[in-house]
C-alpha cells in the first residue's frame, strides 16, 4: 500500500515538529492524537479506541508502542519502523510498557509533553500515565502542539481537500433526485455516502447529519429514520472525505411552499455566509470572521436564533468527529494564514415556529481571500 504523501513531505513534517519540541523546551513529546500519528507518519487505524502511544523525541526519533492488531497497520500504512506491542491481559498496564520504552530511550528526569487532549487517551489512562511518570519525569500538556502545524496545509494536503471538495458535490447531487415527497432518509444518507465511496473518498469523522419535519432543527445525528412529507423541511450536514481530509456542506432544503419567514431566513443565512467568508483573509483574525455572522442575523432579528460559533478548521481528522482546531467564535485570536481550511455554517433554528435554515460550505484560504471548495449555488433548494 502506497503511502499518501511523500517521504519528504513527512520527513519536512517531522522536521517541522522536532523544532517545535525544542523551542517549547521540551525533550519529546508523547502522541495520542490519531490526527498526529497520520500527520507525521501516515499511520491510519482506528487503534487508538485502546491505548497506544507514537514517541517523537526532540531529535527526531519515532517508536511506536501498541497492540498486536496494528502492527501490520504500522508497517504497511506509515514510515514507522519500531514498534512495540504491548500484550492483553487481565492485569495488562500499557502505560507501564510506555515507561520501559521511555526508559530505554533515555528520557528519564526528561521533560515530555504530552497529548492530553485526545480520543485516544481516556481519563482512566491518562491517570494510569500520570502514576507511571509522576518522578520518571516531567510531563507538560502539549495538545495542541502539533495542532499549530496541520492547520496551514501543504500544497500535497491541498490537493487532498480539494477532491474532497468534489466528492461533497457528489453527494449532494446524489441526494437531491431521493428528495421528494414521500422520499425515505435511509435512501439519502445511503446515495451520499455512496457517492463518496464510488469517487474513491472514504468514511468521516462523524455521522452525516439528517433531519426532517420537525428534526430538521437538529444539528446532531439521531438514529431512526422517517419518510419525507409533500410539505417539508430536510436538513443535511455532510462531508466528503478523501484520504481522511474532509470538506464539509450544510443545506437546508425545503420542499413544497416555503413560508415567506423561511424564505428570509435563507437570504439572510446566505448573507451571513458570504459576510464570514470575506472575514478569511490573511491577516484577520477568526474572532472577525465570527462577528461578521452576528452581526447579520442579529441586524435581521435573528439573534435569538443562531449560534455561538460559525465553523471551523477542516482537515485529516478520525472519529469520533470532522471538527479541528480553530473554531469560529467571538474573540478567537487566531489569525487567517493561507493554506487554512474552514467550513463556515450558518445555522438559524426558529423552534417557535418550527422552521429551519442552514447553509454552509468549506473555503481555502489563500493570498487574497476564500476561495469556495463547492460548486454548488447557494441558492435556497426547493423540490
Amino acid at each position: 500500500m502506497p503511502l499518501h504523501f511523500s517521504s519528504e513531505e513527512f520527513a519536512a513534517r517531522q522536521d517541522r515538529a522536532c523544532t517545535a519540541l525544542a523551542e517549547a523546551g521540551l525533550d519529546g513529546l508523547l502522541i495520542f492524537r490519531q490526527e498526529t500519528m497520520f500527520y507525521l507518519t501516515g499511520y491510519d487505524t482506528f487503534g487508538y479506541v485502546f491505548f497506544q502511544c507514537l514517541y517523537l523525541g526532540v531529535d527526531g526519533r519515532i517508536v511506536l508502542l501498541t497492540r498486536a492488531p496494528d502492527l501490520r497497520q504500522a508497517q504497511q500504512t506509515s514510515t514507522v519502523e519500531e514498534v512495540r506491542i504491548w500484550v492483553d491481559a487481565p492485569d495488562a498496564n500499557p502505560a507501564a510498557d510506555l515507561k520501559t520504552l521511555l526508559a530505554a530511550e533515555g528520557c528519564a528526569g526528561k521533560t515530555l509533553g504530552v497529548e492530553y487532549e485526545a480520543y485516544g487517551l481516556t481519563g482512566f489512562n491518562a491517570k494510569r500515565l500520570d502514576a507511571v511518570l509522576e518522578g520518571f519525569c516531567t510531563t507538560r500538556d502539549a495538545s495542541w502542539l502539533i495542532s499549530h502545524l496541520r492547520v496551514v496545509k501543504s500544497p500535497a494536503e491541498i490537493a487532498f481537500v480539494r477532491r474532497a471538495g468534489e466528492l461533497a458535490d457528489a453527494a449532494l447531487d446524489a441526494a437531491l433526485p431521493l428528495a421528494r415527497p414521500g422520499g425515505f432518509e435511509g435512501d439519502i444518507l445511503a446515495a451520499m455516502q455512496g457517492a463518496v465511496f464510488q469517487g474513491d473518498g472514504d468514511y468521516p469523522g462523524n455521522e452525516y447529519i439528517i433531519g426532517s419535519g420537525p428534526q430538521a432543527l437538529l444539528c446532531r445525528y439521531h438514529s431512526g429514520r422517517r419518510h419525507l412529507d409533500e410539505n417539508d423541511q430536510l436538513t443535511l450536514e455532510w462531508a466528503g472525505t478523501y484520504r481522511h481530509y474532509h470538506a464539509a456542506m450544510m443545506r437546508t432544503l425545503v420542499l413544497g411552499a416555503a413560508p415567506d419567514r423561511q424564505r428570509e431566513m435563507a437570504e439572510v443565512a446566505r448573507a451571513a455566509l458570504l459576510a464570514v467568508e470575506e472575514q478569511l483573509m490573511p491577516g484577520r483574525t477568526l474572532g472577525q470572521a465570527f462577528d461578521a455572522h452576528a452581526r447579520t442575523l442579529d441586524a435581521a432579528g435573528y439573534a435569538a436564533h443562531r449560534m455561538n460559533a460559525c465553523g471551523y478548521s477542516l482537515g485529516t481528522t478520525f472519529s469520533p468527529n470532522w471538527m479541528d482546531w480553530p473554531m469560529l467564535y467571538h474573540d478567537n485570536p487566531v489569525v487567517v494564514e493561507p493554506g487554512m481550511v474552514f467550513f463556515v455554517h450558518i445555522i438559524i433554528f426558529d423552534s417557535e415556529n418550527n422552521l429551519a435554515m442552514s447553509l454552509g460550505r468549506t473555503s481555502l484560504v489563500n493570498e487574497t481571500g476564500a476561495e469556495a471548495l463547492s460548486r454548488a449555488p447557494l441558492d435556497l433548494i426547493f423540490l
